[in-house]
Formats: C-alpha cells, sequence, structure tokens
C-alpha cells in the first residue's frame, strides 16, 4: 500500500472501497469518516450528533462522538440511513426541480487546503453554477484557529477521562500518538473542558444564522487538504472536517476529481442540524454531475 486510506476508521473504509462489502461503519470525532472515504473515492456520510446511537461503543471524545458509514454511492447512503439513524422522515426529501443554494466558507478555514485541491473545488463549483446551483460566498470562520484548539483540546481530556481507569496500569502499551494526547488531555482545566464543550452550540447556532440570513441549503468545501499522503505514518489532516464535527452537523463527501498523482479528491457537503434527509437528497444529483466529469481534469499542486 503506497497511500493512507485515511484513518481512523481505515478498514472499514478500504473495505468497501475495496468491493468486499457494500456498507461499513465507522466513527468521527474529528474527520474519521469523511476524510478516508473522500481518500478512497467513495461516499461518507457522518449524519447530525446523536442521530446514531452510540450506545455501547468504546468512545473516544463524547462531545463530538459521532457514528458514521461508507457506501459506494449516495443511493446506497440513502437506502442505510432510514435504518440507522432515529427518526428519519422519509417526507423530508427536497423536491427534484429544487436546487440547493450551495454556501462557500471564504477565508481562513478554505486556506488550509492545499493549491490543488482548491483549484479541483473552484472547478466544481463552475460546474455547479453551470449546472443552476447559486454560489454563495460567506466570510465564515475568521477564529479557526481558535475553533481548531477548543475542539482538539476537547477531545484530548475527553479522551484523558475515558482511559483513566486503566491508563496508569496500560500506559507503556500505548502509541506514541495516542499517548501525547491522552497526556495532554491530562492538562485541560474543567474550566477549559466547559468553554470547548460550550463552544459547540454556539458554533451551531452561528453557521445556522448564516445559512438562514444567505439561504443556503448546504456549505461546500473540499472534503481533505489534498490527496491521501503516502505512506502509513499518518492517515492525512482532518482540519477539513473538524468545524463541522464540531458544530454536531451532518456531512457527506461524494467523489468529485482526480489529483495529479490520479488519486481521488472529494467534495464535503454540510446541512443545518437535523436535516440529514436533506443533504442526502440535495447532494443525489451534484454527485451525478460531479461523477460525469471526475476524471476528465486533473489537477497539479
Amino acid at each position: 500500500m503506497k497511500h493512507t486510506p485515511g484513518g481512523s476508521s481505515s478498514g472499514s473504509v478500504a473495505a468497501v472501497a475495496a468491493g468486499l462489502c457494500p456498507l461499513a461503519l465507522g466513527t468521527q470525532v474529528i474527520g474519521s469518516t469523511i476524510r478516508p472515504a473522500a481518500f478512497c473515492g467513495i461516499v461518507g456520510f457522518k449524519p447530525t450528533y446523536g442521530r446514531i446511537p452510540i450506545d455501547g461503543l468504546v468512545q473516544c471524545a463524547n462531545s463530538v462522538e459521532h457514528i458514521g458509514y461508507f457506501t459506494q454511492d449516495v443511493a446506497g447512503s440513502a437506502f442505510v440511513a432510514p435504518l440507522l439513524c432515529r427518526d428519519w422522515r422519509s417526507e423530508g426529501r427536497v423536491p427534484a426541480e429544487s436546487l440547493p443554494v450551495l454556501g462557500v466558507p471564504d477565508g481562513p478555514y478554505l486556506a488550509q487546503a492545499s493549491a490543488e485541491a482548491l483549484a479541483a473545488f473552484e472547478d466544481q463549483l463552475t460546474l455547479l453554477k453551470k449546472s443552476g446551483y447559486r454560489i454563495c460566498r460567506v466570510q465564515v470562520f475568521s477564529d479557526i484557529e481558535r475553533i481548531n484548539r477548543l475542539h482538539m483540546r476537547m477531545v484530548f481530556a475527553e479522551m484523558a477521562q475515558v482511559h483513566a481507569p486503566w491508563f496508569t496500569r496500560y500506559e507503556t502499551l500505548y502509541r506514541p500518538r495516542t499517548l501525547a494526547a491522552i497526556h495532554e488531555g491530562q492538562t485541560v482545566s474543567d474550566e477549559e473542558l466547559a468553554q470547548g464543550r460550550e463552544g459547540r452550540a454556539r458554533l451551531r447556532e452561528t453557521l445556522e444564522a448564516q445559512m438562514k440570513e444567505m439561504g443556503i441549503d448546504l456549505w461546500v468545501s473540499p472534503a481533505t487538504q489534498g490527496p491521501a499522503p503516502e505512506g502509513l505514518d499518518s492517515t492525512g489532516s482532518p482540519l477539513m472536517n473538524l468545524p463541522w464535527t464540531y458544530a454536531g452537523l451532518p456531512a457527506i463527501t461524494i467523489p468529485a476529481a482526480l489529483a495529479a498523482n490520479k488519486l481521488p479528491l472529494g467534495l464535503q457537503c454540510v446541512g443545518a442540524a437535523m436535516a440529514d434527509e436533506q443533504v442526502l437528497a440535495c447532494v443525489a444529483p451534484m454527485a451525478d454531475i460531479l461523477s460525469s466529469h471526475c476524471g476528465s481534469q486533473e489537477y497539479k499542486a
């Protein structure tokens, strides 16, 4: 294997991408469903926080612990959603004649992506605009570094809490990266943890207020900073997924382009909380449009 399939849901995404199974579950506390799906050129769906129960899961960070899943296409994701998600509303579909307004989160968040990913993203927007979609650019996430820090410190603190019962006894068995995360989590004060948890609702309210004000139905962005990194030392950066996970909003990635090295690039689409039904309905025609051009243009770093 020359490139990572992404993680941490590596086995699940690789199995679906290889055609070994039509469906596999994943988890996401930062980007562990959306990112690997994008790297492997399949569909990854992370519903609204709490929409799929996490009962019985050995958790990483309860405040942002999502269960998501991988399928070969959007149709498969839509088929499975009513079986996994609480209180699924089949009547919540968007009419076929209605095209969603797409919001682009301009600013420092988007600047985290590579030049290659951004070039592909702009071409995807152009293609969708030519197909009748309205694109609305909004300055958002001006404090993305603060959001990233709040989220990561909260995750590490909750990891430390989860592992506390056995960490002292088995500390020497932990992988270095996990060990470092838990040690950092032990330095997070109760006050800082509370701030991290409170920030989730504030960010969600801000994003949904912007959606309402501008008439945005879906936020769209690159699903990853670029194609899958070479080797297995890293599963890639989850920063393009982080704020949406922090806010607990439903997100999906669909195959959208090929990078210069022929590896997939995904488009990430995010809706309002509990609007999972609309997200899946909206992205189905978008996926068809992008798939018809996927591979016809390649992007260099």
